[in-house]
């Protein structure tokens, strides 16, 4: 089968690497998305392995249609009672861009409506929407009069991996933290050091990384389960192989933050990841954090944009500052940063040997690299 790997941007090549190395075919990366040819146990590992993808859809229909009519009747004809049973909720994910519909809602209701009446009229029985906790999600794309129907695979998205205890404000999503661990070629023998760890995402990723341990390994539940053709025994062994598959390596990860508050948190996430017996987390400014041996540094500064009462003036000689704890403190180490305020990253006042642009949430960022001879 054909499926698509949906991803932020920045992040395809690196989840196409991901995809090459179990065994996806056929890969071809646009925007957001990397395409590839697999078969039912493959699909199953990718939502259980992939560390950059968002969500796994599965194609089952597209078409041009003349008018809404036209688009409720080639809906109506797909073989819906192939993929899942009427016992099952759905739910539609709509992306709409046409002047044939009022609005993405009403594209999502006839789709509903087309889906409903075909259970309807092939059982006699209908299924009911779920829009909270919904077993099957129909991904619903419509551009002009070009439609595109699939099955999402994953169900809640792939950034949820079920070890997240508390939350910060201004965390950094699960999957773009994956990304800057891989984007960052990590060895996984230089000990990493993230010293503004927030609620501790980018060490636990990279704890997750370092030990070959799958993102998903907590989680209890994918929408493939709830598909006709879903294979309980194929599904084990998926989970048995991979869990085979981690490392015995012993990795160190550092992590620290100024706030307190950061640093309790941190320390229940990484503590139901299992991980804390990899992690070293404590209360610290990163100005009084220094080691002796190369580190592989990095982080996520504060941007001045999402906490509010930051101001300007601020931010800028905290990146200063930055500068100053990497060129004094951390002799013969690589330092990466994410940030999305250019004119504080132009403060840091360090030559950069690699930039990357990257978006965290929609705030279109720089990924950099330092080599701090």
């Amino acid at each position: 089968m054909k499926v698509i790997a949906k991803t932020f941007a920045g992040l395809e090549e690196v989840l196409a690497n991901e995809i090459k190395e179990i065994g996806g075919l056929n890969i071809k990366s646009e925007k957001r998305a990397v395409w590839f040819e697999c078969d039912k146990k493959l699909l199953y590992a990718a939502n259980y392995t992939l560390r950059t993808a968002l969500k796994i859809l599965a194609p089952i229909a597209e078409f041009q249609f003349k008018n809404v009519e036209d688009f409720y009747k080639k809906i109506y004809e797909v073989d819906w009672e192939n993929y899942f049973v009427e016992e099952k909720t759905i739910f539609i994910d709509k992306v709409v861009y046409s002047q044939m519909f009022k609005n993405t809602q009403f594209a999502a209701l006839k789709t509903k409506d087309a889906i409903v009446d075909r259970f309807k009229d092939k059982t006699g029985n209908r299924p009911s929407v779920d829009l909270k906790n919904p077993q099957i999600k129909i991904n619903l794309y419509v551009k002009d009069d070009f439609c595109s129907l699939a099955l999402d695979s994953s169900g809640n998205p792939l950034y949820k991996r079920s070890y997240r205890v508390k939350s910060h404000p201004a965390q950094i999503n699960e999957v773009l933290a994956a990304g800057l661990v891989l984007l960052s070629e990590w060895d996984k023998k230089t000990e990493l050091l993230d010293f503004m760890c927030g609620s501790g995402t980018i060490p636990i990723e990279a704890a997750l990384i370092g030990l070959n341990i799958p993102p998903q390994f907590k989680r209890k539940k994918f929408a493939f389960q709830n598909w006709k053709d879903y294979d309980k025994e194929l599904w084990e062994s998926v989970i048995e192989e991979q869990m085979n598959k981690q490392s015995l390596e012993l990795i160190k990860i550092f992590a620290s933050d100024i706030s307190q508050e950061s640093v309790d948190m941190a320390a229940e996430n990484i503590a139901n990841a299992g991980l804390s017996g990899y992690i070293t987390i404590r209360r610290s400014n990163f100005e009084n954090v220094k080691f002796n041996s190369p580190k592989h540094i990095l982080f996520n500064p504060p941007y001045g944009k999402r906490i509010g009462n930051t101001k300007e003036d601020n931010i800028l000689e905290l990146y200063k500052k930055i500068g100053d704890v990497l060129k004094n403190n951390f002799k013969k180490s690589q330092a990466w940063l994410i940030t999305s305020n250019m004119q504080a990253l132009k403060n840091v006042g360090l030559k950069t040997s690699k930039k990357i642009i990257l978006y965290n949430g929609p705030l279109e960022s720089r990924f950099v690299k330092y080599d701090l001879y």
